[in-house]
């Protein structure tokens, strides 16, 4: 899948916030006035995957459809960064469709980027014990375990937070 990343623009939020809904279920997923007050968050910052523009002209010259929009998200990562130095992944979204093709491992490796030059050493994020499919993304990008924290969720479900040393992964790099 081709994609770019660009920042997030007002006029995404409708659309960002329905991706959401897609991503995770009811207790998981973020209100309309969570999401807003994350992406508001001081130090935070919002990254959009797009589908690439390369990509909308060669669906349409198929005539696969004439109603694509002229920006197609397929995922976004909402990231703050604190005046101690500590990152922290709000949530990180890739609709289905566009799950395994790289746009997850970009969108994280953007973010880390822009919190180590925020001057973060480490950053930290919260999933659900039962996301497999998340726990094994972030255990390939170098994530460990630090806590559970039970009932974290507004479904009763525990969350684990995970934990990355930004200095140390840089340097591996």
């Amino acid at each position: 899948m081709e994609f770019t990343l660009t920042n997030f623009r007002r006029a995404d939020f409708e659309t960002l916030w329905a991706i959401d809904q897609q991503c995770f279920p009811a207790g998981i997923a973020y209100s309309r006035r969570e999401l807003n007050a994350y992406m508001r968050h001081s130090g935070s910052f919002t990254l959009v995957a797009e589908l690439a523009k390369a990509k909308r002209k060669s669906l349409l010259a198929a005539g696969v459809s004439r109603m694509i929009p002229t920006r197609v998200l397929v995922g976004f990562l909402v990231a703050a960064a604190s005046r101690r130095g500590v990152g922290h992944v709000m949530t990180i979204d890739v609709l289905p469709e566009a799950r395994r093709s790289g746009v997850g491992s970009k969108m994280l490796g953007a973010a880390e980027d822009r919190l180590r030059a925020a001057g973060c050493h480490v950053v930290y994020l919260e999933t659900a014990v039962d996301n497999q499919a998340a726990l094994a993304f972030y255990k390939r990008h170098q994530y460990f375990l630090v806590k559970t924290v039970p009932r974290y969720y507004a479904n009763g479900v525990d969350a684990l937070v995970l934990e990355k040393n930004l200095h140390s992964a840089a340097q591996a790099s």
